[in-house]
């Protein structure tokens, strides 16, 4: 395997504050990397520093080999990158289906637009079936599969998950994540930033933890369900 995403010694900040500080780390092609962290640890501000939504003060973004961390957002997500970002942000009063449709804005994900649609419908069968409602009605879950339907038409190489399991019951949290191991099989490389570390490492290949905009702890998932730490600070035991 070769490193899709590679991230060496970013730092970003808002005014004074530091908001990540020397982060390096790296997703293999294929890898499902779990970003796991309290609220406020950095996780949202690291997936939108790789996004291009925020600027990062020094360090290097890398994707595919490119340096990509002076690049407009428009021109990330051209390059295969697409952020699924924490809450959802969905289109409120448009139809399933054309939430889902505008995943597919850049040309080469609209000429596939029919195919990828119906491999989100064959994911999501629910969406399928209220796919002429407007998206305010689904429920919390059914919205976060939308959120994760729209970005799958954007044809992702590297898929940026935010928070998925928000809001939502466990029962659901555990369909959604069973989902999101599904995309992992079939070969889609996702770097999810996830405060249920149970949830996350359940599925990941290798974790990585952010503590006060630094990496505190890195590794296999199964090395960190096992690290002591972990299990206090995270895993409730």
């Amino acid at each position: 395997m070769k490193n899709l995403l590679e991230i060496s010694h970013l730092n970003v900040g808002y005014g004074a504050f530091a908001a990540i500080v020397d982060v390096s780390l790296k997703v293999e092609k294929g890898e499902l990397v779990a970003l796991l962290g309290s609220n406020g640890a950095g996780k949202t501000t690291l997936l939108n520093s790789i996004s291009g939504i925020v600027r990062a003060r020094s360090g290097d973004i890398t994707f595919l080999g490119r340096q990509i961390v002076s690049l407009p957002p428009h021109k990330i997500v051209e390059s295969g990158i697409v952020h699924i970002p924490e809450g959802r942000k969905i289109f409120p009063f448009m139809t399933v289906e054309r939430n889902l449709l505008m995943g597919a804005y850049n040309k080469q994900a609209w000429n596939k637009r029919h195919e990828t649609l119906l491999r989100v419908y064959n994911l999501f069968p629910q969406l399928k079936e209220r796919k002429n409602l407007q998206a305010r009605l689904l429920s919390g879950g059914e919205q976060q599969m939308l959120a994760i339907g729209r970005g799958l038409m954007a044809q992702p190489k590297l898929l940026l998950i935010d928070e998925p399991s928000l809001g939502l019951s466990p029962k659901v949290i555990l369909e959604l994540f069973d989902t999101i191991k599904k995309l992992h099989e079939e070969g889609i490389t996702i770097l999810l930033s996830e405060q249920n570390a149970h949830s996350a490492l359940r599925v990941a290949d290798r974790g990585y933890v952010l503590e006060n905009g630094k990496i505190a702890l890195e590794g296999v998932a199964e090395k960190l369900r096992s690290n002591e730490y972990i299990k206090k600070a995270y895993l409730g035991g």
